[in-house]
C-alpha cells in the first residue's frame, strides 16, 4: 500500500492508542417487574467506556454508571449486577479477564437460581473488533484494501470468524439457562456503527466507499448471528440496528451516537456515547414492554 501520509499515520496512531484502552422484529414480552434481580454481562458496547462516572472495580473495565444496564435498572426498578467489561470475549464468561487494575471475575459467576433477568452483549471482540477498526483504515479514498485484506477468493475470514461466535453463543447462552434457569435472557445486537447506505464519510472516518460496503455486510452478518442465535437458544434478540440509523459514526455530531475513530464526545473510538447508550437502553426497554420515560 505504500507509506501512509505523515497526517494519516499520526490520526491512526491517536486512534490506536484510544483503542487500546479497550482491549429479526422485537419480541415483546411482560413489562420488567420492579426490583428483579438483573444480571447484565458483555463487552465495551454494553459498559460503554469513557462516557459517565465509573462504575464498579476493576477500573481497567471501564464500566460507566450511565451504560444501558444502568439505565435500563434505572427505569424499571431491577437490582442490576453489572460485570459487563470492555475488551471481553466469549471466553471471559467463564475465566478471569485480565484488565487494567486487576481483573474481573467470570462474569457467569455473577448469575444464580435468583437471577430473573439477563442481558447479554458480546460477540465484537470474538471476530476481532479492535483489528479490524484499525486495518481497515486507507490512506486514500479509492479501492478496498479492507475487503482484499480479508478476502481470498471465495474465503473470507471475518464471515468465518463470525460464523464460528454462533457456536460460541449457542454455549453463552445454554450456561446462562444453566446458571439462571428462571431468568429471562436477552441477547442485545450491534447498533449501526456505519451509515445504512452511500460511501461513507472519508477522510473523517478514512475507510473508502467500497469497504464500508463490505462492513456494513460484516455488521449485518453479525447481528443476523446474534439473532440466530437468540432464536435457538431460548432468548429474546434486541435489535439496537435499527433504532441508530443515521446516528452512526458519519452523523453530525448532534446526531451522532456512534463515536468515529477520534470522538468529539466523550467515548471510546467507534463507540457509542452517551446517547448512543440511551439509545440502546430504550431499545431493550422496548423489548420488555416497558414503555419510554416522558
Amino acid at each position: 500500500m505504500g507509506r501512509r501520509p505523515i497526517v494519516l499515520r499520526l490520526f491512526l496512531a491517536v486512534a490506536v492508542g484510544l483503542l487500546g484502552v479497550l482491549v429479526a422484529p422485537v419480541a415483546m414480552g411482560a413489562p420488567a417487574a420492579a426490583g428483579q434481580a438483573y444480571v447484565a454481562l458483555g463487552d465495551s458496547y454494553t459498559a460503554s467506556p469513557l462516557t459517565g462516572a465509573p462504575a464498579g472495580p476493576p477500573p481497567g473495565c471501564l464500566r460507566s454508571a450511565n451504560n444501558y444496564p444502568h439505565l435500563v435498572a434505572e427505569r424499571t426498578g431491577a437490582q442490576l449486577t453489572d460485570v459487563s467489561c470492555s475488551g471481553a470475549r466469549t471466553r471471559d464468561f467463564a475465566a478471569p479477564q485480565a484488565v487494567q487494575g486487576g481483573e474481573n471475575p467470570p462474569q457467569y459467576d455473577a448469575l444464580g437460581a435468583g437471577t430473573q433477568l439477563v442481558t447479554v452483549g458480546i460477540g465484537g471482540n470474538d471476530i476481532g473488533f479492535s483489528e479490524i477498526v484499525q486495518a481497515c483504515v486507507s490512506p486514500t479514498p479509492f479501492g478496498t484494501p479492507c475487503r482484499d485484506k480479508y478476502t481470498q477468493g471465495p474465503h473470507d475470514e471475518l464471515s468465518a470468524r463470525i460464523d464460528d461466535l454462533g457456536d460460541r453463543l449457542d454455549d453463552v447462552l445454554d450456561e446462562v439457562h444453566r446458571r439462571a434457569p428462571d431468568a429471562r435472557v436477552l441477547l442485545v445486537g450491534y447498533p449501526s456503527v456505519l451509515p445504512a447506505e452511500g460511501p461513507g464519510c472519508y477522510p473523517v472516518v478514512p475507510y473508502t466507499p467500497g469497504d464500508v460496503e463490505y462492513l456494513r455486510g460484516v455488521l449485518s452478518h453479525l447481528n443476523t448471528e446474534i439473532a440466530d442465535a437468540a432464536s435457538d437458544g431460548d432468548a429474546t434478540y434486541v435489535d439496537t440496528a435499527t433504532p441508530t440509523r443515521g446516528h452512526d459514526v458519519c452523523a453530525l455530531p448532534t446526531e451522532r451516537w456512534i463515536e468515529g475513530l477520534i470522538p468529539t464526545a466523550p467515548a471510546a473510538p467507534v463507540h457509542p456515547n452517551a446517547a448512543g447508550s440511551a439509545a440502546l437502553s430504550r431499545a431493550v426497554l422496548a423489548t420488555l414492554g416497558v414503555p419510554a420515560a416522558d
